[in-house]
Order: C-alpha cells, then structure tokens, then sequence
C-alpha cells in the first residue's frame, strides 16, 4: 500500500517540530558539552572508583603517630628569607608620560601582569595607570581592580619606587578600551613579545610615550623577561606581589571568618565509627588542634578534556570529552594523539577527587583532617568527590562554612571566590594543589617566600603508581611518602626562564645570618 501524502507529510512536520522543541525543553540531553551544567552522558552519575583496593584500605588504615608529626611539623629555617627592604635614594622623579595595561586571564595570570606592569612603568620612568582588568571568557566576571585589591594599600607600598594613578588626567580621557577596540590606534602596543626584554621596551614603547604622552599594551600577559633583569627590577616585582597587592576589606573579613571556624569549630562531627586512630589519639589531638590543609582541587570540565585522559567513566564519558574537544578546540588538543596509559605515564593526566585523596591519606592525612576544598566547579559535582569526602568527612568549602548573606559579595563573581580561596589558602598550615596551574604556581612561590609548607604532588611517579592495578598500600604509601619527601616546601632555587613569581629565591630572597 503507497503512503497517504498527506499523512507523510503531517508526520514529517510533526518530527521537525519535536526535533526543534526537545533541545529547548531538555538542552542537557543534546549539550553535552555545556561549560556551566553536567551532561546527562555521564557527568552526573558517580563513577565507580578506579582504585578500589587502595581506597579500602586507605579507609581502614591506621596512620602512624610519626606520620602525623613529621606531616604537621613546621618546615625549619632553610637559610632563605625575605630580602630587607630597598631604601630608595632618590624621590621618584616627575613624568608626563602614563602606561595602561590590559590584563586577561584569570585572578592569579592577571596578579602576575599587575606585577610585570609595575616593573615596565619604572623601566619607561612613566606612571602607570591602575590596570584594567578584561572580563574573563570563561567565568564571565567583570570584576575590576579595585573590586579586588585595596587600591589606596597598592599606592602607598609603591610610592617610592613608582607613580600610580587610578585614572587618567582629562587630556587623555579618550585612552579606553572601548576606543582601541574600534580601529588600529597609533598609541596601542599589540606587539610586545612574551618574554620580552628591558631593551625591547626602551626601544618600541618608550618612542610612543614621547611622541604621544601615553602607550597602552594590550595583550600584557607574559610580557617581560624572567632573565637579564636588573637586581631592582626583579626585587621590584617581589615586592609588588609579596607586599603591595592585598585583598580588599571586605574578602579579608569573610577569610578570617573561614579561618576561624577552620581552626575553631563548633563540633567535630565525628563519631567512633567515623575515627580510625587510636594508639597516640590524644596526643595527635592536641598536636594538630586547631591546624588546617588547603586543598586546591583544580578538575574542572575544561581540564579533564584537555588532558585527553580517562576518569572513570567508561566509553560514554570518552565520547562526551571528546566531543566537547571538538567543539572548544577544534580537535587542536596534542594529548588526543596518545593513549591514556602514555599520558599517565608522563604525568599528564590531571589528580582526580579519588586519586588525591589516596596521595593525602599515604602521606599521613587522617579522617579527622580539617581540609578546606578551593575550587571553582569541579567536573562532576558532588558526585565525583564522594570518594574524597568519604576519606575525609570533615572536609569544608566556603559554601559549607558561611552563610549565602555572608557570601553576598563573592557570590557568582569567580575573581572574588578565587581570591577569597587564594586567602584561605595563605592563612592554611599546609596547602596542596592536584594539579598545576596559575594558582598552584602563585601560591608556590608566596608561601615559599614565608617559608611555609607547601606539598608538590609528583605526577609522574603517581601516574605510574595508579596504572599498577595489583599494588597493596603499604608499597603504594611508602612510595609516596619517599616520593615527596623533598616535595613539602623545600626551597627550590629559579632555573632559567621560570617565573620569578613562583620561585622567588635567588632573586627576591638573601641567605639568612
């Protein structure tokens, strides 16, 4: 029998309708790849753990009294400390000529450009222009400079060694980003080289400052040298990180209100069953009291697809990431060419909630652990760090400790959360990031520069330990604990090209007397 064309016709109409009405009603179901909500692939399933055996036996594990003492023992004196201040001996000298920068990237990429752009004002002898913070792409947050740092504290700290002003003078009003946005501007620097140096400046910036009274560089991240810097200007920039940049009033607040309930809470929540020590209990009470670890849990979607490695999720998370690859990158991702076994082999994967919490647990963290979680969204949600909270139930965010009146002004704004986390994290006995990344690297070298204990995981070594499906925990613990004993806040000096602001020691640091 033929087809009523009428029908087939209706039918047709009808499914074109419920194709274009369905992703509006239920857009999860066909975006996948949504940077702000789970997909319904895999993202809010729990995954089963991909370590089972180590994570039992981390759960019963009793950890030993000398474990909890070397793990929250100060770090000793290791003959570095911060340089005496620099007397300047001369005012600082008269200049017609402004600097403005435009700082991308998130809180601490842009806390380096602020930085770098402290250093360049000095170089050119001009005055540099409170920086313009972009809004970030990602977490859409147009928080400016004085939303976050207390401008009049920044001014005051650099009054001897450069010029600052938060706004222009009335001649050069015209000088905004809107105005170089629209058309190429003789007085915009859109060439400065990463990397560049001293001389770089001297000979292309400092000829539009003469011809022009002002020069805007935009892009600025990355823009000047870590080597060949005079001793000052190195100094210059320590100070402008370790001493000038301070957080405004009101997140300085809402951190000691976290720190105090960290170090002072109204009740521990556990109960006996919960509590794994004993031998030594009360001593191990009474030694960490009142301590608390930061953990920057850095897993968040964008990451686990751009490593290209497998968490967990079998082969329908495999096809979410890869797809949501595709859509954000193009495919342009260099990981995607190797196999999962190759890329945790080189240390290339990214820390998982799991996996970071067996390296917390080998190195001697027990269940009773104040840990304070920094991060923004983690892949997964709740779901994914059901493992982490199991290993530590007293396990805490700023949501979790504060009240949505007290978050009002952090709230929905990613600068301020990262900034109110960066705080915490600075006032913490030990912090630990699972991944690298800008803030991992930031607090490095600012709590280097305090001496203060800071634990570096070893991706290599635990991609290769966690690709050993038939290791027990005590050879998994010992080769952690050996793994990282060189690893919790050892100064390391600056090599060549690395960044000064995440190893501040020769530069910015004299060898104590």
């Amino acid at each position: 029998m033929m087809p009523n064309p009428q029908f087939q016709s209706q039918r047709t109409a009808f499914a074109g309708l419920l194709s274009t009405l369905i992703p509006f009603f239920f857009p999860d179901l066909f975006s996948p790849l949504g940077r702000s909500f789970p997909s319904l692939f895999s993202e809010w399933n729990a995954p089963k753990p991909m370590h089972l055996t180590l994570l039992e036996a981390a759960l019963h594990h009793q950890i030993p009294f000398r474990h909890q003492l070397d793990l929250w023992s100060p770090l000793p004196s290791q003959g570095w400390e911060p340089c005496p201040p620099l007397q300047s001996s001369t005012p600082v000298p008269k200049t017609q000529y402004y600097v403005q920068v435009f700082l991308d990237g998130g809180l601490n990429q842009q806390r380096m450009g602020i930085c770098d752009a402290v250093a360049v004002a000095k170089i050119l002898n001009a005055t540099l222009v409170i920086p313009h913070l972009e809004v970030n792409p990602v977490w859409q947050d147009s928080s400016s400079f004085d939303d976050i740092f207390d401008v009049d504290h920044f001014i005051q700290v650099l009054k001897d060694d450069i010029s600052i002003v938060r706004e222009l003078p009335d001649k050069f009003s015209w000088s905004t980003r809107e105005y170089y946005a629209t058309g190429i501007r003789q007085t915009r620097i859109k060439t400065a080289p990463v990397q560049a140096s001293v001389e770089w400046y001297l000979e292309n910036v400092l000829p539009v400052l003469q011809s022009y009274g002002i020069a805007a560089i935009s892009p600025f991240s990355h823009r000047l040298a870590f080597n060949n810097l005079p001793s000052n200007l190195q100094r210059l920039r320590c100070k402008v990180n370790f001493e000038s940049l301070v957080f405004v009033p009101h997140i300085q607040k809402l951190g000691e209100t976290l720190v105090n309930r960290l170090r002072y809470p109204l009740s521990q929540n556990l109960t006996a069953e919960t509590m794994h020590l004993k031998d030594g209990q009360e001593a191990i009470k009474n030694m960490i009291g009142g301590k608390f670890v930061v953990l920057h849990l850095r897993f968040d979607k964008d990451m686990a697809a751009h490593s290209a490695c497998e968490f967990g999720g079998g082969k329908a998370e495999r096809m979410a990431l890869a797809k949501y690859r595709q859509v954000i990158w193009q495919g342009r991702v260099m990981n995607s060419r190797y196999i999962d076994e190759e890329l945790r082999n080189q240390g290339r994967c990214p820390l998982t909630p799991e996996e970071i919490g067996l390296l917390l647990a080998a190195l001697g963290f027990s269940n009773t652990t104040r840990l304070y979680l920094a991060s923004h969204k983690v892949y997964g949600g709740e779901a994914r760090i059901l493992t982490l909270r199991k290993l530590f139930p007293l396990m805490v965010d700023k949501k979790s400790l504060t009240s949505a009146e007290e978050r009002e002004k952090v709230e929905w704004k990613a600068s301020l959360s990262s900034a109110l986390d960066y705080y915490v994290s600075m006032q913490s006995d030990i912090f630990i990031s699972a991944s690298p990344g800008n803030m991992h690297n930031a607090l490095v070298g600012h709590r280097a520069f305090y001496n203060m204990k800071t634990i570096r995981p070893s991706m290599g070594l635990l991609g290769k330990l966690f690709l050993n499906k038939t290791i027990g925990w005590s050879e998994f613990e010992e080769a952690v604990r050996s793994g990282h004993r060189n690893r919790q806040g050892t100064i390391r000096l600056r090599k060549e090209t690395q960044s000064i602001y995440t190893y501040p020691a020769p530069d910015c640091m004299c060898r104590s007397s």
